[in-house]
């Protein structure tokens, strides 16, 4: 089974990037990010039409996730559980079941934090972005130890919005008062990794130079002047299934790109 994240930039604008992608590398299941679109305005023909079942949370103009998928998708679940006042339409949850057995997947469009506003004590300012970030990973880490009681094969896709290590970024001192890699982020992804999961990426590939995300500005991509943000993360039971992990980082030279690449991982499933 070849499942992978992608976060699209709009389906309006890459409607046609997206087509070109799920033709090319025909994945099994695909989450996607920033669909920017409500459920009901989303072009379900587009993913539909290609044999695809699809399953949205979105919301207009900004965010929004999606599932498609080959396989039917099971127990669907929509938004980050844990804050009832959340509105953002960042967190969808399905199973999807082969004769080998059942896979939970979690698609996600984690929180960027920008900017980082401090407290004089270097707390985050209550209400601001990066605060708001750091809550939901919090809410993150405790729904995914909810779903590793299942005791069943998960993978949790999508756009962290986290730089792991130095390593995944070219440049990465331009990166160290970000959100995308101040410390408190970067720990708090370090908490969910130790929960029991496995980046597939770094399980396959080593090394710096690997990276899902380019900036649209001064030739970025050009200068592979990027960084790595997308993540596939399993758990136990299904970082035994785990084959392969790629980033089809071609997509980028595309006409009217995201920009961000696919990432897939191939599972014995």
């Amino acid at each position: 089974m070849k499942i992978a994240s992608f976060n699209i930039n709009g389906i309006k604008a890459r409607g046609p990037a997206l087509e070109r992608w799920l033709d090319s590398a025909s994945p099994d299941l695909a989450v996607l990010q920033e669909i920017k679109s409500t459920d009901e305005n989303f072009p379900r023909a587009l993913i539909e039409d290609k044999g695809y079942t699809l399953e949205t949370h979105g919301q207009k103009g900004f965010n929004g996730v999606a599932i498609v998928s080959k396989l039917p998708l099971e127990d669907v679940i929509r938004g980050l559980p844990g804050d009832e006042s959340d509105t953002q339409a960042r967190w969808i949850e399905a199973t999807v079941s082969t004769q080998k057995g059942a896979l939970r997947i979690v698609g996600l469009y984690l929180p960027n934090g920008n900017p980082v506003e401090l407290e004089s004590d270097g707390q985050p300012v209550a209400g601001g972005k990066y605060a708001y970030k750091l809550a939901w990973m919090a809410r993150m880490e405790r729904r995914l130890q909810e779903l590793l009681a299942l005791e069943m094969p998960l993978a949790v896709m999508g756009d962290y919005n986290i730089i792991p290590q130095a390593e995944d970024a070219a440049r990465p001192d331009a990166w160290r008062e970000d959100a995308l890699f101040r410390l408190p982020s970067r720990k708090a992804f370090r908490r969910i990794m130790a929960l029991g999961f496995t980046d597939a990426l770094r399980a396959c590939r080593q090394g710096p130079g690997h990276y899902t995300f380019w900036d649209y500005q001064a030739g970025a991509f050009e200068r592979n002047d990027g960084i790595r943000i997308d993540h596939v993360l399993l758990n136990a039971y299904a970082a035994d299934l785990l084959q392969d992990c790629q980033i089809d980082s071609e997509t980028r030279a595309g006409e009217k790109p995201s920009y961000h690449v696919p990432i897939w991982a191939e599972l014995a499933l």
